[in-house]
């Protein structure tokens, strides 16, 4: 049975889209969500464009938050996440301010999580929005290689409409069950921005839960609207020290060891990935501040304590780690 919420005649979850500079999308993406049984909370993180100004003026009926700069991501949906707390609403939905839903996104979402109690996530089908027919995200994996990346970019989307299960669910558009947001924390504020859902979807594991791909939920998704491209100096520096920070904050210093010959490996390639698009020198700065942030205090206060009970769970992971490396090889 569902988890029960009759307040504001059955509105279940609350939306957190965090906004940096969003006036192209975020007028498009409140629109899309005018028929979603929601709440709706925009935390602007400072933006300069006039985004935050046309929430406040077309659209009464969400809660804005505004913030004095850009904190990041992290803090930004965090922020919006505390806020909810005061709806009192079952589950929390991340979405993207450079994103439109399809009608009845949120029920898809719920569905999911309503039938499986060991749920914490729900990943949507995100589709390009400008070429709908291709996939842009079907969920999260992570490798043994070091490497997250998302089923399906770029590959036609009729070929992602069955659901399943998932590394981890893709923050630009998915569903949290609050009540584990409440036992394993919040996203990790260290991260700033990128592999964040990442790690919480791993965090997740470890403790014992499952992420999901909901395809019946679709979101357009124009892509890298706060960052300007795909690829540029300041993604690559903080995805390398995240990834660096992921592997120390979640992995038990023997499957650290375990995987280490794959590590090293993903580094090498990524490394010769970043320096043939003139990234080099910016991915291995990102390198040295993730090391950096393993060593500091606020890193290893946020480490994942391996507990012996928790043991099926790491092996699962590891499982899936080797798996999802010949997965992505053969992608």
């Amino acid at each position: 049975m569902p988890e029960k919420d009759t307040r504001d005649g059955g509105i279940r979850s609350t939306i957190v889209i965090p906004n940096y500079n969003g006036m192209k999308y975020i007028e498009n993406c409140l629109v899309s969500l005018a028929g979603e049984p929601a709440r709706v909370i925009v935390v602007d993180n400072g933006s300069t464009d006039g985004s935050r100004q046309l929430v406040q003026e077309k659209f009464s009926g969400v809660r804005l938050i505004a913030f004095d700069k850009n904190y990041g991501f992290c803090t930004a949906v965090n922020r919006g996440i505390e806020e909810s707390r005061g709806y009192k609403t079952t589950y929390v939905i991340l979405l993207n301010n450079d994103t439109t839903v399809d009608p009845g996104f949120v029920r898809a979402l719920e569905r999911a999580l309503d039938r499986d109690k060991r749920a914490f996530s729900g990943a949507a089908r995100m589709v390009n929005m400008y070429r709908p027919e291709l996939i842009d995200d079907a969920g999260d994996y992570y490798c043994a290689l070091g490497w997250a990346f998302a089923a399906g970019k770029d590959r036609p989307s009729a070929d992602f409409c069955r659901p399943g299960e998932i590394f981890s669910a893709c923050g630009g558009a998915c569903i949290y069950r609050r009540s584990v947001l409440e036992k394993i924390g919040l996203l990790d504020e260290n991260h700033f921005a990128y592999l964040e859902d990442v790690d919480l979807g791993y965090r997740a594991k470890i403790f014992g839960y499952r992420n999901l791909y909901v395809p019946d939920a679709v979101v357009r998704h124009a892509g890298s609207a706060s960052s300007g491209s795909r690829y540029n100096a300041f993604k690559a520096e903080l995805t390398a020290a995240n990834s660096v920070y992921l592997v120390y904050k979640n992995m038990p210093p023997l499957q650290v060891i375990l995987n280490l010959p794959f590590l090293l490996t993903g580094l090498g390639i990524k490394l010769l990935f970043f320096c043939r698009r003139g990234l080099g020198r910016s991915w291995w700065q990102g390198i040295k501040k993730g090391i950096r942030l393993c060593c500091s205090p606020q890193g290893r206060e946020r480490r994942v304590r391996f507990q012996m009970k928790r043991l099926p769970a790491y092996l699962g992971i590891q499982w899936e780690l080797w798996r999802n490396m010949w997965y992505r090889i053969c992608l």
